[in-house]
């Protein structure tokens, strides 16, 4: 699959690299403009025709938010006003993702926002694998420009894809996880799940705890 070019990630990788290595890492002059690079994975991805979504999608749902954030948000995939809009949770679980990050003292302008997949899936049906293997290397770019320090994942799709498990997210949340050696992983309930299940927001709160402890 054709994604952002092996030199630019190179650089990024080998910029990341040294500054483990350094002590001093505010020595490095040269500043990784991860706002750039994401603009170029988004123009690999151009009017994507990879899956089958392509055929019923309205707008691709890149991602949103700051390329520098500490905390990215990872859903499963648009639902129909992102769809129309091109912009990730905007609609009525949108709508409580917003509320959640200001409940953690953060704005959507302070975090970055994705989904596994880019495109809607029919009537909001869940992703299928063909879907997800197709789209998720480009997530999986996202993250590597990011380097966010804590990653939620936001339901039973995101959580297994993201920890590469079947494990149920019920199973999953209450707990913190390894993507990498510098990036954890929270799962917690979608906001989607929490408009039809008012009682798990207790759930997703002690999540949220979790989030600002390690963020602290």
């Amino acid at each position: 699959m054709s994604v952002v070019s092996g030199k630019d990630l190179e650089q990024l990788q080998a910029h990341l690299e040294l500054q483990k290595k350094l002590k001093n890492p505010g020595i490095i002059k040269r500043k990784i403009d991860k706002g750039e690079l994401l603009d170029k994975i988004r123009e690999t991805l151009g009017d994507c025709q990879r899956c089958p979504l392509s055929k019923t999608r309205t707008n691709l749902v890149f991602g949103a938010g700051d390329p520098n954030a500490r905390l990215m948000f990872v859903g499963e995939a648009p639902g129909r006003d992102e769809d129309r809009a091109g912009i990730p949770f905007i609609g009525r679980a949108g709508q409580l993702l917003t509320k959640i990050i200001q409940a953690i003292n953060l704005t959507r302008d302070q975090v970055y926002i994705a989904n596994i997949l880019k495109c809607r899936p029919p009537n909001n049906r869940n992703p299928e694998a063909e879907e997800i293997e197709s789209c998720y290397p480009f997530l999986l770019q996202q993250i590597t420009v990011i380097q966010p320090r804590i990653i939620c994942a936001l339901g039973t799709f995101a959580a297994q894809t993201l920890l590469e498990t079947k494990t149920p997210i019920g199973r999953l949340r209450g707990g913190s996880h390894y993507f990498d050696e510098n990036i954890r992983v929270i799962p917690t309930y979608h906001p989607a799940f929490l408009l039809r299940n008012p009682n798990k927001k207790r759930d997703v709160w002690e999540d949220m705890q979790r989030v600002m402890k390690l963020l602290a």
